[in-house]
């Protein structure tokens, strides 16, 4: 309790700091720049681990399943381990696909209506919040088949 405290004292000591300044921090190039930077790092650095352990899981589930025929276990059996795999990787890149045409619109609402400020977040909120729900109804009309 002690910790949460002080971190809250901490960043609002931060936040009053900055209320004093003139400084615009959306108006910084220099800050877009690097925000802008470490966001991609950040993005490359993310599809990189989960590109390596989406080869990992494959491999590790691909050696079960082999294991599992050795056994002699029942046909059916193995057809229910391997069902499920390829109907997940097909929706989870729709997924991906959707979310991401979200994104992509969010971010072409944003160009469109400038002066950049605390409405882009709410255009961008509203645009991934759309992927979701796209990708929501995607399920269920897909669950009903």
């Amino acid at each position: 309790m002690k910790k949460l405290f002080a971190f809250i004292i901490l960043v609002s000591t931060t936040a009053v700091a900055h209320a004093q300044s003139n400084y615009d921090i959306l108006n910084d190039g220099g800050f877009a720049r690097d925000l802008a930077q470490i966001l991609a790092i950040i993005a490359v650095i993310f599809m990189l681990t989960t590109f390596i352990i989406s080869l990992i899981k494959l491999y590790l589930d691909h050696r079960i399943r082999n294991k599992v025929i050795d056994k002699g276990v029942d046909e059916s059996v193995v057809s229910q381990l391997l069902q499920p795999e390829k109907r997940s990787a097909g929706d989870a890149a729709i997924k991906w696909f959707i979310i991401f045409a979200g994104i992509g619109v969010g971010l072409t609402l944003i160009n469109m209506f400038r002066p950049f400020g605390i409405h882009s977040l709410a255009i961008m909120s509203f645009s991934i919040a759309a992927g979701f729900l796209g990708y929501y109804f995607f399920t269920k009309r897909n669950a009903n088949q």
